[in-house]
């Protein structure tokens, strides 16, 4: 059993490292299509990059989801594996990842609007997502509402775009691709790339929930979870690097809009999901608290919108507090 279960853990290594090196170059291929078209900062931030950089979740929901209607894994242990994998990342992005930015910037001014039309919509979703799945079960009438949801608010943010483009800030400037139908043709390689490496990685994790007995949600937070939040830390930072904090938060902010409706919604709409209770009960509550109550102390505070490095580590300090109280009090589903 002990040199099984290293086996397992070696594939799921060796396939989170294939998953996020496909990723990695997936979003860059596709970064640039996007910026060759001339995209603005808005849309960019809050669409393009945000699905763009949820890749490994919307990817790793389409695998699980075409091998629960194959048969080929367990209904339940996949479904917990995915959707911890999804909620886990939206956590460490909204506390650890988004305090990082804000620590090495040295403070963030979040504009009103911002906060209205990107923050109180992510809220929105946690929200339905708990809504939703309080009954133990995603059906494809609840994956339909949530990426119905997503659709509006394309709609939504693209009649904005036409009203005001620069919600986030300056839009970036574009920059030519040299070959687009080769560009397009590596990022659907690294795509595939990226479904053989999910379809691994899930077989893996359902041997070693077997075998240890461990919440397979929990394997998800951890692993997939942590690991998938890569592509919005490094568009972040990159956002950062070239004075562009607007993409930085509408990328973060993006992401934990597009995880839930896309991956879950799409996910949800091919197969169905079954719904552990530490799911709804400490991960979905727990994010929709945290991000309630930040933004409730910067739309009221004196200094409006303003967070600060202090307000940077307590979000790190959050994330350390969610995680281990999910580790000691929520290990199984």
């Amino acid at each position: 059993m002990k040199w099984e279960l290293l086996e397992l853990i070696g594939i799921v290594v060796l396939s989170l490292a294939a998953l996020m090196f496909a990723s990695e170059k997936a979003v860059k291929y596709i970064l640039a299509l996007a910026d060759h078209f001339g995209f603005s900062d808005t849309f960019v931030g809050l669409t393009v990059f945000s699905i763009t950089t949820s890749l490994p979740e919307i990817i790793a929901h389409l695998t699980a989801s075409m091998n629960i209607l194959a048969g080929t894994l367990d209904y339940k242990i996949v479904s917990a594996t995915v959707l911890g994998a999804n909620i886990g990342s939206d956590v460490i992005q909204q506390t650890f990842i988004l305090g990082l930015v804000v620590i090495v910037i040295g403070g963030v001014q979040f504009k009103k609007d911002f906060l209205i039309t990107a923050y109180l919509p992510m809220i929105g979703t946690t929200l339905m997502c708990i809504i939703l799945g309080f009954d133990g079960h995603y059906s494809r009438l609840d994956g339909c509402v949530l990426f119905g949801t997503f659709l509006a608010y394309l709609i939504f943010l693209y009649r904005r775009e036409k009203k005001a483009k620069e919600l986030l800030g300056p839009p970036i400037k574009s920059k030519r691709v040299d070959n687009v139908a080769v560009d397009t043709a590596i990022a659907l390689g690294c795509i595939g790339i990226m479904m053989v490496s999910a379809h691994y990685l899930l077989l893996s994790i359902e041997k070693c929930v077997e075998l240890t007995g461990l919440g397979a949600s929990l394997i998800g937070v951890v692993t997939i979870g942590v690991a998938s939040a890569s592509p919005e830390l490094f568009t972040a930072f990159s956002g950062i690097r070239q004075k562009a904090v607007g993409v930085s938060l509408g990328t973060l902010i993006g992401s934990n809009i597009a995880n839930p409706l896309v991956a879950i919604g799409g996910g949800a709409m091919i197969s169905t999901y079954w719904v552990p209770r530490p799911l709804i009960f400490w991960d979905l509550a727990m994010e929709t608290i945290t991000a309630a109550l930040l933004l409730s102390y910067l739309l009221l505070k004196k200094e409006k919108g303003y967070l600060g490095r202090a307000g940077g580590l307590y979000l790190i300090g959050l994330y350390l507090f969610y995680l281990s109280i999910r580790i000691i009090y929520f290990p199984v589903d």
